[in-house]
């Protein structure tokens, strides 16, 4: 194994290049929303009541996903029917 000997400017390159990396990956996440969304944010989003959000649920309109006892909204749903709502 060799040893290399670093200077402080190579140092101090190297923690630049490595911010620059972390902040471009922190963009490139906040970019894409969320693929699944809680029934509180879906409410958020929708500004409707809990009652209304198991009405759409009950009626179909609304797709969703259980996992361990939580309810989950796929996102593009949400989209659609934002979209659907516009256009009546």
């Amino acid at each position: 194994m060799q040893i290399e000997i670093l200077t402080k400017e190579e140092l101090l390159k190297f923690k630049t290049e490595l911010i620059q990396e972390i902040k471009q990956a922190i963009k490139s996440e906040d970019v894409q929303p969320k693929q699944w969304l809680r029934s509180s944010e879906v409410r958020d989003l929708l500004k409707i009541s809990s009652g209304t959000l198991q009405n759409l649920r009950i009626k179909g309109i609304l797709r969703y996903e259980k996992v361990g006892g939580i309810l989950y909204y796929a996102y593009t749903d949400i989209v659609q029917l934002l979209g659907e709502i516009g256009n009546s």
